[in-house]
């Protein structure tokens, strides 16, 4: 097993340094620049491309082999590093950069999500059952270190190195992995993608691809298990910063923190079904844990807002309110990488052929239902106030237990 996961934890930590790079590092760099905050947030417009897998996953289905697409997308995103590092950003466009520098971060955005179809078919075709859990653990453990790497790191060499150098190690980087990708053992014997024996219409293969066992429901799993988390996550750290905890503070706890507690959730995980547990089985009892903490939350946020309690140092209720913070963080790692290999294992049950394809579907409806309360947060607590706002994630971190009920039996 290990000569798989080896080469996988490095593509998935080489995927999310895009991530990293336009959530950490970026929106810093524009801001010291003094561009406003409307035009740092419209730098958020590069991420569109993560919403078009299903427009390429039939490609990586029908033409080529898995490597060779990894080989060229991983080469490609190093190409697209250097023609960065040429191009250090002079005057800003609309989206705060040069339209040249946005046009090839909007490419690099398509690289990396080519790369993630072609990875996660991987992943699905070379994990055998028993080895989703521990796979998906590599997946979402390693995405996330490229995510801090890119992010943290290299913000934290922005005094020493300049933006060319940036994105010359951010190139090298690429182009190492897409040299290993190639010399890799465990990926010489895939099989190269073909045509399937009776090809879908394109019009109708939406629809072919739902009628798959457990689609159906998986999809609508996917699309809204973490709305509620989602939601909480995004306000809660401002609101514990207008009760008084400083910005310093909060940033160790809401960044460093959390990220440590969500890969200690996301190991847990796997941890949990490499023992054989089932994952609709570990989400059942994991999902009422969340939702438990959710509760505390929106009690402790009640309170707070009813008592005008401030969180000074040395507090029970500031030290509550950083526990829930990370709790929720390692509940939410926890249950993102049981939902993944729920995914894998639905698309294990699908032709070969079709898998990149259907897998794609499953990626996107679970990036739409992050991004959908992500976005959202914000303007239902103007409009609804806070305690109402977070009942309101309450009532839909509730909605997937009763959804589990619903299971089909070919998942279980």
């Amino acid at each position: 097993m290990r000569r798989k996961l080896l080469p996988l934890a490095g593509l998935y930590l080489v995927q999310g340094l895009p991530y990293g790079l336009q959530s950490g590092l970026l929106p810093v760099l524009l801001r010291a620049r003094g561009l406003s905050l409307t035009r740092v947030g419209l730098a958020k417009v590069l991420y569109l491309p993560w919403l078009f897998k299903l427009v390429w996953a039939p490609l990586v289905d029908t033409r080529g082999s898995l490597k060779a697409w990894l080989v060229l997308s991983t080469a490609a995103l190093g190409l697209v590093c250097g023609l960065l590092a040429a191009l250090p950003p002079a005057e800003a466009g609309p989206t705060g950069l040069p339209v040249t520098v946005a046009g090839l971060l909007l490419l690099l955005n398509l690289g990396a999500a080519v790369q993630d179809v072609a990875l996660d078919t991987l992943a699905v075709q070379l994990l055998e059952p028993a080895e989703l859990g521990p796979g998906n653990t590599v997946q979402v453990v390693a995405y996330k270190l490229g995510a801090v790497l890119a992010g943290g790191g290299l913000l934290a060499l922005v005094p020493t190195l300049s933006w060319p150098l940036l994105f010359l190690l951010l190139a090298a980087t690429y182009w190492l992995a897409a040299a290993l990708v190639w010399a890799a053992p465990a990926l010489q014997q895939l099989p190269a993608s073909g045509p399937s024996e009776a090809p879908l219409r394109s019009l109708h293969l939406l629809q072919d691809l739902l009628a798959m066992p457990g689609t159906l429901w998986t999809a609508g799993f996917v699309l809204t298990y973490k709305l509620g988390e989602q939601g909480a996550s995004s306000l809660f750290p401002l609101f514990l910063l207008d009760h008084g905890i400083s910005t310093r503070e909060l940033g160790l706890w809401n960044g460093v923190g959390a990220v440590v507690c969500s890969i200690v959730g996301s190991s847990l995980g796997g941890a949990l079904l490499a023992r054989h547990r089932q994952p609709l089985a570990l989400l059942r009892s994991v999902l009422r844990f969340r939702l438990g903490g959710l509760a505390c939350q929106t009690t402790l946020l009640f309170h707070l807002d009813t008592s005008g309690v401030r969180l000074g140092p040395s507090t029970v209720l500031r030290g509550a309110a950083l526990l829930s913070l990370c709790l929720q963080h390692l509940l939410g790692g926890l249950v993102t990488t049981t939902t993944f290999t729920l995914m894998m294992r639905c698309s294990q049950r699908v032709p070969r052929a079709l898998q990149a394809t259907h897998y794609g579907l499953l990626a996107t409806l679970e990036l739409l239902g992050k991004l959908f309360l992500g976005t959202l947060a914000g303007a239902l607590a103007d409009s609804l106030g806070r305690l109402l706002c977070f009942a309101f994630f309450l009532a839909l971190s509730g909605m997937p237990v009763l959804y589990l009920s619903l299971a089909p039996g070919s998942l279980a």
